[in-house]
């Protein structure tokens, strides 16, 4: 059994298919998924059908995202303009039918619902944004809102995290994955393309720490 993180994806349904082409998961792995499946990239809708059909495969742990959250708040309460600002036009024509009407399927609905907070493992941490990093992960768990969860970035720059055991995060893109004793950040920019040393999609292999990044494919 090989436990995998994977980074960011947002919309880029084809360069997750080469990702996971590249991981061939088996029935005995499984796969923990860091949020930001949707936004900002071509083919959102392609990505959560992919990743449907994935979890009848394997195993599979979905996080949520600052990005699903945004959505929600747009479904729920009408927030529209801050999603928008983030992304949000681009899943929305990924849903748009031959008549112009936008659909989402329940299921997809569902998936975004259903999205996690974090998940809590003997050795690991993984959420999407971060924690405090004078915070240990007990103390995160039992007080913090699922908002720093989401949006959390102080801890990439600290000098000193506190933590009992490794946390993997996504959120924050940069060039290169970040490994260090007790923090692993894998969003590398997949839908940044354009920036320098961007666009590329990053999971890691647990505990071994091996990294498995391909390029942005649309």
């Amino acid at each position: 059994m090989s436990l995998y993180a994977v980074g960011d994806i947002p919309g880029c349904a084809r360069t997750l298919n080469v990702l996971l082409d590249r991981i061939a998961p088996s029935a005995d792995d499984h796969l923990v998924f860091v949020g930001d499946y949707i936004d900002r990239g071509p083919d959102t809708r392609s990505v959560i059908e992919r990743l449907l059909d994935l979890e009848t495969e394997v195993q599979c742990t979905f996080l949520k995202g600052n990005h699903e959250a945004l959505m929600l708040a747009y479904l729920d309460f009408g927030e529209y303009e801050l999603w928008s600002m983030n992304g949000g036009t681009s899943t929305l024509s990924s849903y748009q039918e031959s008549d112009g009407q936008i659909r989402m399927p329940a299921d997809h609905l569902s998936f975004i619902r259903e999205t996690l907070p974090y998940l809590d493992t003997p050795d690991f941490f993984f959420v999407h944004g971060g924690i405090p990093a004078d915070r240990s992960v007990a103390d995160a768990i039992r007080t913090l809102d699922e908002q720093t969860f989401l949006w959390e970035r102080g801890h990439l720059n600290a000098k000193k995290r506190i933590w009992e055991k490794v946390v993997v995060c996504g959120h924050t893109p940069r060039p290169e994955p970040l490994n260090d004793t007790n923090l692993i950040a894998i969003d590398t920019g997949c839908v940044y393309f354009t920036r320098p040393g961007m666009g590329r999609l990053t999971a890691v292999r647990l505990p071994e720490r091996e990294f498995i990044a391909v390029p942005y494919q649309g």
